[in-house]
């Protein structure tokens, strides 16, 4: 079953490289008390992620945070090794959170994944976005397509802030 507005987020621990090493972030200390972006893309390094979604949320990220928002982050299916290879090469290090979800545990827990098999991707995350204030989902945005980013883009995010 798909999380739904009005949802608590279910209880993960993430992996995400910072400036001093792999730390493990949980749902409890991201979003608790606290106004988040949440944003999801099938895989790190991938076309329309690395060229049209990241990007989008980086060159919004003061304007976003303006409106209230405490942070923002991107999920993955991909190790943290890879994740913080992404961060790094888009100049997203320190600006958002880079988000490993390796066992695509909490993207099963939300009912968000997609079996991408058929191009080689294995299990992963449809791509989403999401306002989350104090661990409930308060907007939801999933594309129809893996390959589109405009109802979870930073755009649509924007206006429903």
């Amino acid at each position: 079953m798909t999380i739904a507005i009005g949802d608590k987020l279910p209880a993960a621990t993430f992996k995400e490289k910072t400036t001093d090493g792999p730390v493990e972030t949980t749902t409890e200390q991201l979003f608790a008390g606290k106004r988040v972006v949440l944003f999801a893309v099938p895989g790190a390094f991938t076309p329309t992620c690395s060229l049209n979604h990241l990007p989008g949320y980086l060159e919004n990220r003061d304007a976003i945070l303006a409106k209230g928002v405490d942070d923002i982050a991107v999920l993955a299916v991909n190790d943290w090794h890879v994740m913080g290879a992404w961060a790094q090469s888009s100049g997203g290090l320190g600006k958002i959170h880079f988000l490993a979800d390796w066992d695509a545990g909490f993207t099963k827990a939300v009912g968000l994944d997609a079996d991408l098999s058929g191009g080689g991707l294995g299990v992963r995350s449809k791509r989403y976005s999401m306002l989350v204030e104090n661990g409930v989902v308060k907007s939801l945005n999933v594309e129809e397509s893996p390959g589109q980013a405009t109802v979870s883009g930073a755009a649509a995010m924007l206006e429903q802030l």
